[in-house]
């Protein structure tokens, strides 16, 4: 019995030596004063997830996975949500997120799920912006273009094309480098019917990439009434436009 509980415990320390999370830290943090930058600049043809210089670490999720294999991505779990991850050549990942007060948790898997590492910690700032509507999109093939649309009850619209709506929800990035993810979040979202869209713009010149694409929809984040919904559809031909979602706020 004890070898199997040691040979287990070493097994569980190794997998952590291959995961690194260096930002966000474990515990309890104060983000007041942060500087935290979520909408990120486009640079066409091709844009991905990045961090802007100077973004502070309550605001980004950053580390390193040791041999992480060949054109696989990785896994990362926000609060419960799972999404492919983009890691570069040397093993590291970094990308900004808009992270709201209380309890978060970020898992990193790595690409053959045999390593993962976890933290969770708390943010006591009362005074942060609290996203009570966020749409997550991503998807599961490298190379490929796909867009999320949002349209709200007032008539307001969130795409690559005007990201911020005119009561303040908004869309981060454009992302056409594959896996995403895209995510527009609102504070003060209008009450009503919304609908949420899908556009597979394109796979470059492999047009026969079947993508699937996912879709968490979250409500009231980090509060008692928190509601989550993950939507797949798969995408088969580019500039097809797929309705994901409808559903009423709140």
């Amino acid at each position: 019995m004890k070898i199997l509980l040691i040979s287990a415990l070493l097994l569980s320390t190794t997998a952590l030596a291959q995961v690194k999370i260096d930002s966000p830290n474990s515990g309890w943090r104060n983000s007041k004063g942060a500087k935290e930058a979520y909408s990120q600049d486009v640079n066409y043809p091709a844009a991905s997830v990045s961090v802007q210089e100077g973004q502070s670490p309550t605001a980004e999720i950053r580390g390193r996975i040791a041999s992480k294999g060949k054109s696989k991505p990785a896994t990362l779990v926000v609060n419960g949500v799972a999404m492919p991850m983009a890691v570069q050549e040397d093993g590291s990942f970094a990308r900004p997120y808009a992270f709201g007060r209380g309890s978060n948790s970020v898992e990193v898997r790595s690409p053959d799920g045999k390593a993962r590492n976890r933290t969770q910690f708390l943010d006591s700032y009362a005074g942060k912006t609290q996203s009570r509507l966020r749409v997550v999109l991503s998807w599961d093939s490298d190379g490929t273009d796909v867009d999320l649309h949002v349209v709200a009850p007032d008539g307001g619209h969130s795409w690559y094309g005007n990201r911020v709506m005119p009561n303040g929800g908004a869309l981060d990035v454009d992302v056409t480098t594959g896996y995403g993810p895209e995510i527009f979040s609102s504070a003060a979202p209008p009450k009503g019917n919304y609908h949420v869209y899908v556009n597979y713009y394109g796979a470059g010149q492999d047009s026969g990439i079947l993508t699937v694409a996912q879709v968490a929809i979250i409500t009231n984040e980090n509060s008692p009434n928190e509601r989550q919904e993950v939507v797949r559809v798969p995408l088969r031909a580019p500039g097809e436009l797929t309705l994901v979602k409808s559903f009423v706020f709140p």
